[in-house]
């Protein structure tokens, strides 16, 4: 299963990275080979500046050995060594009517002293971020993640999206980090589904998520913009980022395996703004965003 997984993302990657230059036209990703000491490495492709993307990830991994000691204790284990691989990607466009989006797509395995598998898992989803809110944007991207679950199970669409919107949750801002999506964990052998059942759910999840985002940006990348509405865009960046460094899973387990520093933190936006106490103008196209993220929605 590891195998096939990391087959699978090798490929994605690369639709996505060629999809993306295509989109942007000017702008190509810089691939970084990467190794880790104690096991493994990954390929970081990165785009900046470009017509399109202000800066942008897609990143494979793939780490293995023996257990941090930050995960034998989460896991309640005295030693054993693990597998993981993955993709994530974070895109931040240029203009502030298109929306930030991110995705990842994970497998993980762990074994006992003899190296048998003991546990395995599939986690992963995308969420999308916008600055300013087109409700028809947002049923476009809950539609496509709502047809991709539909086809294996039709409880995985409101399962999926409540815990996308419970996990990006800034708790300490009370407010949601973006629109929502899927987001899924723990992803097991069940009776009812074999780990070929959660891997053909996953994949399908990843290949459609070009479906989901692509047209999106097609739609709003030519809007016209003033500088107001470039400094709204940086000011919510800054909530990304408060979001990615106090709350997410995987920075820090990123961090806690050794992992690289500049992979994790490919996620931050190249330029962000911490105004204080910043409010926008009442009734503004600003204003309805806060609302928007105040209280989770059924966009579909």
């Amino acid at each position: 299963m590891k195998e096939q997984f990391f087959t699978y993302i090798q490929d994605l990657q690369n639709t996505i990275t060629s999809t993306l230059e295509a989109i942007d036209g000017k702008a190509k990703f810089q691939e970084d080979n990467w190794k880790r000491a104690e096991g493994g490495g990954g390929k970081t492709r990165v785009i900046e500046n470009g017509a399109v993307f202000e800066k942008g990830g897609v990143n494979i991994s793939k780490v293995f050995g023996e257990l941090p000691e930050s995960l034998r204790k989460q896991f309640g284990v005295e030693s054993g060594d693990f597998f993981a691989c993955g993709l994530s990607l974070v895109l931040h466009p240029k203009n502030p009517f298109v929306p930030t989006v991110h995705a990842n797509w994970r497998y993980f395995e762990m074994y006992d002293a003899k190296g048998n598998i003991v546990t395995q898992w599939f986690g992963g989803g995308q969420d999308l971020t916008p600055y300013y809110v087109f409700e028809e944007d947002a049923v476009h991207f809950h539609t496509v993640c709502k047809t991709a679950c539909d086809k294996h199970h039709l409880e995985f669409y409101p399962t999926f999206k409540k815990t996308c919107d419970d996990y990006f949750w800034n708790a300490h801002r009370n407010e949601a980090r973006g629109i929502g999506g899927l987001f899924f964990d723990y992803l097991k052998e069940t009776d009812a589904f074999t780990i070929q059942d959660r891997f053909n759910f996953v994949t399908e999840v990843g290949n459609s998520f070009l479906e989901s985002y692509v047209p999106i940006v097609e739609k709003r990348k030519n809007i016209e913009y003033s500088k107001k509405h470039k400094d709204w865009q940086e000011v919510r960046r800054g909530r990304y980022v408060e979001f990615n460094l106090v709350h997410d899973r995987g920075t820090l387990f990123g961090l806690k395996t050794n992992g690289r520093i500049e992979s994790i933190l490919m996620s931050l936006p190249p330029i962000v703004q911490w105004k204080y106490n910043h409010q926008p103008e009442e009734n503004s196209e600003e204003a309805k965003l806060l609302e928007v993220l105040k209280k989770p929605k059924n966009w579909i």
